[in-house]
């Protein structure tokens, strides 16, 4: 007996090209995809062939799984395509739980996260020797968080990467406890055609990122590896 599946798959950051082998040829051939709105290419919901394509923006989990348990009890290829890598900020672990409740089974395609597309766009590393062995992935308190951790966290001297967080930029910038003129980068839209990167330090990235013109769909990145130049230390294993 075939059990029902829906394959849950990281759609990358933005550039089509960025999916991965396995996750494309899943996403071409779905005869049902439910894909992130506005934060997945279009290219790549044009790519599947799938009969049935619906955008997750504004649905709720429980019409999101029934068209998935639907299509997948009927034997369909079923694919729910998320942004970047699934399991960072993706919401999957309540949608699988009820995909399970009605017998139906999960698989999980990883994808590349956004944080890796920022780093590759500022041309560095967040664990580099001599500046920070710790990287440090959160998220500012909002509407769907009560409070974080953020000052505390910054006493680490960690590298940091704040997802979801571009609007509240300046009040990110008041919690940190780190020095003021420590690198900071925002990166809008990693690896999309339209990227942007402003660069500069906690005092200052507000302004600079303001006068940008960038509000929204961006990372925050702070720590030395933002301006590594005279701050790393020779990696042993290629010394």
């Amino acid at each position: 007996m075939v059990v029902p599946a829906v394959w849950f798959v990281g759609a990358g950051p933005g550039d089509p090209d960025l999916i991965t082998l396995k996750g494309n040829e899943l996403l071409v051939n779905a005869d049902l995809l439910i894909y992130a709105g506005s934060l997945v290419n279009p290219a790549l919901v044009e790519r599947s062939r799938a009969e049935v394509k619906l955008d997750s923006w504004g649905m709720k989990i429980e019409e999101m799984v029934s068209a998935m348990v639907a299509a997948a009890k009927a034997g369909k290829s079923v694919v729910r395509l998320h942004s970047g890598d699934p399991s960072l900020y993706g919401s999957i672990v309540e949608q699988i739980a009820e995909l399970k409740q009605q017998g139906v089974e999960v698989k999980v395609v990883p994808g590349v996260s956004s944080l890796f597309a920022a780093s590759a766009a500022l041309k560095t590393q967040y664990t580099l020797k001599g500046v920070s062995e710790t990287l440090i992935v959160t998220r500012p308190a909002g509407e769907t968080l009560e409070e974080d951790d953020i000052s505390r966290l910054s006493e680490t001297g960690a590298s940091m990467v704040f997802f979801l967080g571009t609007d509240k930029l300046s009040e990110i910038m008041e919690k940190l406890r780190c020095p003021k003129d420590t690198p900071a980068a925002v990166v809008y839209h990693a690896s999309w055609p339209d990227q942007k990167v402003v660069t500069g330090k906690v005092d200052d990235i507000a302004q600079k990122t303001e006068e940008a013109g960038i509000h929204k769909t961006a990372l925050i990145i702070i720590g030395g590896i933002v301006d590594p130049m005279g701050r790393y230390q020779r990696s042993v294993l290629y010394s």
